[in-house]
């Protein structure tokens, strides 16, 4: 399973010229991925079209006004706190990933230093370790600069370990999209709000996936 740039293009047009940065990478992290088949290969770009914005976006956006931080994450600010914390991404990283996930207390910031970065949002310091070793890299690399991350190379290939680590190719034989889904981002959970998770937009991705890779 090999994309061109025409492929990759057809099915993240928002790319544009930056494309080419992205074909030998993405090529490289379903190789490792082991997206051999059609269907592994389509759930694989499907979610991380979506969850990256078609690769245009490859890191957490933590800008959350008072309302949206009680709604998202309730266990963590009161009505109160919200309005302490809101508009402020690394006072409220620090706080939602402390203690948990490898990552030290609030004040280490930790939380912030190690949030979600690359196309599947790898999140912890734990996680951001893992990945380091993974990649054959001192696992000590991304502890130090997290920010490799955000490089089209790391941030593809951080999402085949993911894919890698949480048997997604046997979701994606079984043609289980809502299973894929959910274990990338709860993604076919819908709320009252309505498709809190771009459900609907990680189907039309995957559907222009298939498209693209049976033509």
């Amino acid at each position: 399973m090999k994309l061109s740039d025409a492929d990759l293009l057809a099915i993240c047009p928002a790319l544009g010229v930056k494309v080419n940065a992205w074909v030998a990478p993405i090529n490289a992290a379903l190789s490792s991925a082991q997206c051999n088949t059609t269907d592994r290969a389509a759930m694989f770009l499907a979610q991380a079209r979506h969850e990256s914005a078609q690769f245009t976006r490859l890191e957490e956006n933590l800008n959350y006004s008072s309302g949206a931080l009680v709604a998202t994450f309730p266990k963590y600010f009161t009505i109160d706190q919200a309005y302490a914390y809101a508009r402020q991404p690394q006072r409220i990283a620090s706080r939602v990933y402390a203690n948990r996930m490898g990552n030290g207390d609030e004040a280490s910031g930790d939380g912030w230093r190690y949030r979600g970065r690359g196309l599947f949002q790898i999140t912890g310091r734990d996680n951001y370790h893992e990945v380091g070793v993974a990649l054959k890299s001192s696992g000590e690399a991304l502890l130090t600069n997290p920010d490799l991350l955000l490089q089209p190379d790391f941030a593809a290939m951080s999402a085949a370990w993911y894919w890698i680590s949480n048997g997604l190719n046997d979701l994606a034989d079984l043609g289980d999209f809502d299973g894929v889904a959910d274990v990338i981002n709860k993604g076919h959970k819908t709320t009252a709000a309505g498709d809190a998770n771009g459900y609907a937009d990680r189907l039309a991705g995957w559907r222009v996936a298939n498209e693209v890779l049976t033509a």
